[in-house]
């Protein structure tokens, strides 16, 4: 393997952990009833891009051409602003279990819009790879202790979760290419600045009305941890990635997320190692290597 590749694989694989952490605290963050998703969002928009812009400054200057800042918008929305929204809205409204079942269709759609739009071959190691992964995936998420989330999943629940799949699926196999052209600040930079104007008609009243003082101290922390790890550091790490490795292989990378969940549950003494965990986590990386040793997953 490649030293490009290896930082690729390094980068994914710590977004993919940070996120896995984060799954919790989203739940607890929209169970608090405390912070809107609206709000949410914005908070996460405007701390990024403090903090992508602060360290633009510290960076070597870097135009960016004026017919790309279109393209740009458009990546934020599909990319950030639509995922991020409809997630923190769904996971109120779905079981955990149907969460992450639903989650699991990513690396599908990754692989399909790849094929169309990069025109990355479909190949047999990279379909097997695929197709094993998910098989452990759902064997890890039928054989877990899941908790949080509603009782009852609702058929617009699903459906908001299918927009936040379809939509991060497009984004990584749309705009590689932009993301290649320019550095990863100059165009994360940009991109959190967009989807804050975006957010921003839809949070105002609620950025203005919400009573801070009344959230936990523990949702703070979540929140704090929601923004600087799972949006500023996650965010730099994803198109780091996408630098040095295939769409379909930084999707399949989403995978890590439950089986983080469980380690921190079995950590946690809410959850017990079983052989049945294992067996998954071993099929999740097995198809995971299958597909990076697919030739369509070379640079």
């Amino acid at each position: 393997m490649s030293a490009d590749k290896l930082k690729g694989h390094l980068s994914i694989t710590a977004a993919y952990t940070i996120f896995g952490l984060n799954l919790v605290f989203c739940k607890d963050i929209a169970n608090s009833e405390t912070v809107s998703p609206y709000v949410l969002f914005t908070l996460r928009a405007i701390g990024a891009s403090a903090l992508f812009w602060l360290l633009s400054l510290f960076m070597p200057r870097e135009k960016v051409e004026r017919g790309d800042y279109r393209k740009i918008a458009a990546a934020s929305v599909v990319g950030l602003f639509v995922p991020q929204m409809t997630f923190l809205m769904a996971i109120t409204m779905t079981s955990a279990i149907d969460t992450a079942i639903i989650g699991t269709l990513g690396p599908i759609f990754t692989m399909v819009f790849a094929f169309f739009f990069l025109k990355e071959p479909i190949t047999g190691k990279k379909a097997g790879g695929v197709a094993l992964s998910f098989a452990g995936i759902l064997f890890l998420i039928f054989n877990s202790v899941h908790s949080g989330g509603a009782s009852v999943t609702s058929p617009w629940g699903v459906a908001l979760l299918l927009v936040n799949s379809l939509s991060f699926s497009l984004y990584l196999g749309i705009f590689r290419p932009l993301i290649a052209k320019y550095s990863v600040v100059t165009f994360m930079k940009w991109t959190f600045l967009f989807s804050l104007i975006v957010s921003l008609p839809i949070s105002a009243k609620g950025l203005v009305t919400t009573d801070y003082a009344a959230i936990p101290v523990n949702v703070r922390w979540e929140i704090g941890y929601l923004i600087i790890f799972a949006t500023f550091v996650a965010y730099f790490l994803i198109p780091y990635a996408q630098k040095f490795i295939r769409p379909t292989l930084v999707s399949m990378y989403s995978y890590i997320q439950p089986i983080i969940a469980a380690i921190v549950s079995i950590w946690a003494g809410i959850d017990t190692l079983t052989w049945q965990k294992v067996l998954a986590s071993l099929l999740v990386v097995g198809g995971v290597i299958l597909v990076s040793k697919s030739r369509a997953a070379e640079i």
